[in-house]
């Protein structure tokens, strides 16, 4: 993925244009974000960036080198389509493949204080009043004006700062669960891209391959117990892009059991930051919050973890919903990521839920997301 010869000037080349990439996006109150953070990295105007880091000649070069984006399936027509890296993603990412050392360097602490220092940098601007400026480029560049009216707010002058607006609210009409009146129906956390395997071993086979995944280590040290009566299960992995509404819901109705807060870094949650064998796993490396629920219909536990990733400012619950004790619905929401990308996760102890085939499909044949909305279904628990 990169250079076989890792050095300093490598790293402070690499840290150098995540800054600049980080500061021309923020100064630039106007601008289209696809010329800045968000240029698609297979584009001719993001050279002058990646050939900072990357030695090559030609466009066409990098492109049979490194991988510039994934492939994503649109549930309701079966179409598969191309989603192109942004540049700040492809930057990121050079920062998990650093060669023959890269286990040296993936726990490198210069790179996690560079990545906690441009989330914090990027998450400070973005809630500053002047970023207001960024929410109209923002919207077209994403093409999301049509996508307004769902929310609580849909005028977008009337939100006080760019992060405000990027997690704003929907109206839960907008996003009605499948099934409502079947309580053994599971659904989706997010409008996300979303990949869904019957058990972590398959996951671990067909998608997350970096080295370091336990679940133990996902939920942050949990006592073995904790640990256990997930092993076997199934692991259901929403992946919200930064253009996505960026709040997750309840997949599963039920009583908030305990929340824990996990401090890490903010590596980037790309799919080819998971699927790269040899790297390091970015689920068990960023900062997240693990709640777990005992759901209503079952009696039993589900873990939804909600991680953050590049860029990612904060992770914040909503109405208090955090409390031990509170009752939620499924399809309610749960909280809000504060810009960029980011994941969560749902863990389901063996036996409490069959994921649907086409979902299962997509996943493990032909090894790519599926474009979701939430509370569309994702599978049913046995009666």
């Amino acid at each position: 993925m990169a250079s076989s010869e890792p050095s300093e000037a490598h790293f402070e080349a690499t840290a150098s244009a995540l800054n600049n990439l980080v500061t021309a996006a923020t100064s630039s109150h106007k601008s289209d974000p696809k010329t800045t953070l968000h240029m698609p990295a297979s584009d001719e105007s993001s050279h002058k960036w990646l050939q900072r880091i990357f030695p090559y000649h030609s466009l066409e070069e990098m492109e049979s080198n490194l991988h510039m984006g994934n492939y994503v399936i649109d549930r309701q027509t079966g179409a598969k389509s191309f989603e192109p890296m942004s540049i700040y993603v492809r930057v990121g990412m050079h920062l998990l493949y650093y060669g023959s050392e890269q286990e040296k360097v993936l726990h490198y602490k210069k790179t996690q204080a560079l990545l906690r220092a441009q989330s914090e940098k990027m998450g400070a601007e973005y809630d500053a009043p002047e970023s207001r400026a960024h929410i109209e480029p923002f919207i077209e560049s994403f093409k999301l004006r049509s996508s307004l009216s769902e929310m609580v707010e849909p005028d977008p002058s009337k939100y006080a700062t760019f992060n405000e607006f990027f997690a704003r609210e929907i109206r839960e009409s907008a996003r009605p669960i499948a099934e409502p009146e079947n309580d053994l129906v599971t659904s989706s956390p997010a409008d996300c891209r979303l990949t869904a395997f019957p058990t972590v071993d398959m996951a671990t086979k067909y998608w997350i391959k970096g080295f370091g995944f336990t679940i133990g280590r996902l939920l942050g040290g949990s006592s073995p117990d904790v640990a256990k009566q997930f092993e076997g299960g199934s692991i259901v992995i929403a992946r919200l892009a930064p253009q996505d509404y960026h709040r997750w819901h309840a997949p599963i109705s039920g009583t908030v059991a305990s929340v824990t807060d996990i401090p890490g870094t903010y590596y980037t949650v790309n799919p080819q930051a998971i699927t790269e064998p040899g790297s390091l796993d970015v689920f068990c490396e960023n900062k997240r919050s693990v709640m777990m629920l005992k759901r209503t219909a079952t009696g039993r536990t589900v873990a939804i973890v909600a991680v953050g990733a590049m860029l990612v400012g904060s992770i914040k619950y909503v109405s208090e919903v955090e409390r031990v004790g509170t009752k939620v619905r499924r399809g309610q929401c749960l909280g809000a990521f504060y810009y960029g990308g980011s994941t969560v996760i749902v863990l389901y102890p063996p036996g409490e839920v069959v994921l649907d085939e086409d979902l299962v499909r997509n996943s493990t044949e032909e090894k790519c997301e599926t474009v979701m909305k939430v509370g569309w279904r994702i599978g049913i628990s046995k009666a």
